[in-house]
């Protein structure tokens, strides 16, 4: 049974690949730990996504936060590139591609997600975020 009382991790990752798979392994970890087995597979997903644009898309570092507010898990990237993420509007319209699925990924399998700048004038970078709810079904997809 999950835990309801509120918990946040951090983890600050350097712009390397490996950084990915270090972020899923960490996130299964955190959440099998807090009883919240039934969203691993989903929020690992999700925290690969979001991870990998932020490796692949800018220079610098980056952070994977995972906070549980004892209904919800939010799972979210920061990194050094103040340019808005670009996502598709449905997944179908990059499935041909081999890259920029991403995004998609991330709209089709979270009850909701978005971002935003990090500082008024967006030079700090940006965070990404998304939400899994702890009901199953749960569908208040907005962006």
């Amino acid at each position: 049974m999950p835990e309801n009382d509120p918990w946040e991790y951090s983890l600050y990752i350097p712009n390397d690949p490996r950084a990915v798979t270090i972020s899923r392994r960490t996130l299964r970890l955190i959440l099998t730990m807090h009883g919240l087995i039934r969203l691993v597979d989903v929020a690992e997903l999700l925290a690969a996504e979001l991870v990998t644009n932020a490796v692949l898309h800018t220079k610098g570092p980056a952070a994977l936060r995972v906070r549980w507010s004892g209904t919800a898990l939010r799972i979210g990237a920061w990194d050094a590139d103040p340019e808005p993420p670009d996502a598709p509007e449905r997944l179908t319209d990059v499935a041909e591609d081999e890259s920029g699925r991403g995004l998609g990924l991330v709209r089709a399998c979270a009850d909701v997600w978005g971002w935003h700048p990090l500082s008024r004038f967006g030079n700090r970078g940006k965070y990404v975020w998304c939400e899994l709810g702890d009901q199953p079904g749960m569908t208040s997809r907005a962006s």
